[in-house]
């Protein structure tokens, strides 16, 4: 196992893709730490499952958009475990707002939008550096969108938020050089998936459309693509789409 005695938090754990990641950490030996913000059942699940394969989990309630919770949730990291050796960011909330309403995208959703996706990454690794970085090193890998690169997604204030994350994996990857590796994965459409069913009809069936293999994403495409980076000594700063192979994200 590729990950024995390392230490995984993955925000959002409670959720479709979330749930696929750390379920696939745990099989490569790490303890999981399943991270969520309201459902906690949810979360106890994915631990559960964890667990059954013969992994070690725990959960840890975390809104990520109160600084002070995020600060709570590192130290109760490096009490109950005394390291931390991978970070996820993978939670983000997003609402489907066609383009063209620019109306209906008002100041509370934008801020709650950016608070969640782009902040809310940020102030987890700023509070989890000095963990990240004790015993070797470790790994951070954002979960983005494919959206943050071709303008289509849930929302104006999604794609933005992801756009910004992007780049934010790349600020990172220099900013906590060499300790510590910085990557994103950009999901397309993942297929099965809660945050799937909240795009507009359009916008999904025209990445079904698009996909030149034929087929989108699943939540274990996610996550196969953080094990390759996680276990990875020589990636840092990028960011990988996953989306079937659509031509307007190939860059």
């Amino acid at each position: 196992m590729k990950l024995q005695g390392k230490v995984a938090l993955i925000t959002g754990a409670s959720g479709d893709i979330g749930g696929a990641i750390a379920r696939r950490l745990g099989r490569e030996g790490a303890h999981v730490i399943a991270a969520y913000v309201g459902a906690a059942e949810a979360a106890a699940a994915t631990a559960s499952d964890v667990s059954a394969a013969g992994g070690s989990a725990s959960v840890l309630q975390l809104d990520q958009r109160d600084p002070q919770a995020v600060d709570i949730c590192m130290a109760t990291v490096a009490q109950q475990h005394g390291r931390l050796d991978i970070l996820v960011n993978n939670a983000a909330w997003n609402i489907g707002i066609p383009f063209p309403d620019l109306d209906s995208l008002t100041p509370d959703i934008w801020d709650r939008v950016l608070e969640t996706n782009l902040r809310g990454p940020f102030l987890l690794a700023r509070a989890g550096a000095a963990l990240l970085k004790a015993d070797g090193g470790g790994h951070i890998v954002n979960i983005s969108s494919a959206g943050g690169i071709s303008p289509g997604s849930s929302s104006i204030a999604y794609s933005a938020s992801k756009a910004a994350l992007n780049h934010l994996t790349r600020c990172l990857a220099v900013a906590m050089a060499p300790e510590v590796a910085v990557n994103c994965v950009a999901p397309g459409l993942v297929e099965n998936t809660r945050m799937a069913n909240r795009l507009p009809d359009a916008v999904a069936e025209g990445a079904r459309r698009q996909a030149v293999l034929g087929r989108v994403g699943q939540p274990e495409d996610i996550a196969e693509q953080v094990v390759t980076f996680v276990t990875s000594t020589s990636i840092s700063g990028q960011t990988m789409v996953v989306d079937g192979g659509m031509p307007g994200v190939m860059r």
